[in-house]
């Protein structure tokens, strides 16, 4: 029986949150041994906004890194760079035409980020989700793994396939949301209504896959509570709710376990324990990190390898697209 197809991929836009590590990465890892997964570095979307090419390159491979340490194998899973699979510009062109002007200015996302960039907000960033869509679409993918706040970009691409299908007949599989229920929105320490995001102005806000073990101790020891000084797993205190999800996620304990093991006891002895679990937590990822950036060479072999299968596979479904539309193909 055929597996299931999942793609997902995140921007190399600097180093991951442990937001991205809970909320995606680790779920991506147990995902691969149950589906056809092709997982991805998506270095064109990060150009709408300006980049740095060297830092642009250099995050592309410490991604790859993080990938390979978080445990996604490439014997399991195609890891790629999009870029490299021009596939994903094509399509997103052809998308673009059967995509209307109302329905990506309504993107939530679009709409914040243009009010902060004004006037000179770029076309791609308008455009970009029609790239997310042609991302997904290409590989006849099943599933998608998302977070609440991507949902729209998911409807979008649900939307065009649909659209395509109906004007030319059935070609792109109609993909489905994976949402992970716990841990899948892991918020910010300093303001726990706001998603964990390494574009936070605090850098209290987050913390690094990468982070030393001195700078995860100060973030967590600063991390907002509340005046309750309880350690209950509760929507009335988001803070510390939030922290709890962390030390689940990294010590595998069940949220029960934790509130007990801590009942009576104050903030702060749970602040540092909380810091430790996850130092110990993120130790292992970042020793195989740094293994791997000192072999560039097996990183190159694996973006390369990765790249052949996802260009069969993309090329398959848009020489299947261009005939369909009338396009001669070559």
């Amino acid at each position: 029986m055929e597996k299931k197809v999942v793609f997902s991929g995140v921007q190399p836009s600097g180093s991951l949150t442990i937001g991205n590590y809970i909320g995606a990465i680790k779920n991506w890892v147990s995902l691969q041994d149950e589906y056809e997964c092709y997982y991805c570095i998506v270095d064109l979307h990060s150009i709408t906004v300006p980049q740095e090419p060297k830092n642009l390159r250099k995050n592309t491979l410490e991604l790859l890194a993080v990938y390979l340490a978080c445990g996604l194998d490439p014997e399991k899973c195609t890891l790629f760079i999009q870029s490299h699979v021009s596939a994903h510009a094509e399509l997103s062109w052809v998308l673009s035409t059967m995509s209307y002007m109302g329905q990506l200015s309504r993107m939530t996302q679009y709409k914040e980020k243009s009010q902060r960039v004004g006037e000179n907000v770029n076309a791609g960033l308008f455009t970009y989700p029609v790239l997310m869509a042609a991302d997904i679409l290409l590989y006849q993918a099943d599933l998608v793994p998302v977070g609440e706040d991507q949902k729209q970009h998911l409807e979008l691409a649900r939307d065009l396939a649909e659209r395509f299908n109906n004007r030319y007949s059935p070609t792109f599989k109609v993909p489905e949301p994976l949402i992970k229920k716990e841990g899948a929105r892991i918020m910010s320490l300093q303001n726990p209504q706001k998603k964990m995001s390494k574009s936070d102005d605090n850098e209290n806000g987050y913390i690094l896959i990468l982070d030393k073990p001195e700078d995860i101790r100060r973030k967590v020891k600063r991390a907002v509570t509340d005046s309750i000084g309880v350690v209950r797993y509760s929507d009335e205190q988001p803070g510390i709710k939030n922290l709890i999800e962390i030390y689940s996620a990294f010590s595998k304990d069940s949220i029960e376990d934790i509130e007990k093991r801590y009942e009576g006891i104050g903030y702060g002895k749970f602040k540092e324990d909380l810091a430790e679990v996850v130092i110990e937590g993120l130790r292992p990822i970042q020793e195989k990190f740094d293994s791997y950036m000192k072999n560039k060479d097996y990183l190159e072999s694996v973006y390369k390898q990765g790249a052949e299968k996802a260009r069969y596979i993309s090329n398959k479904t848009l020489r299947k697209v261009y005939r369909k539309i009338g396009f001669i193909v070559n």
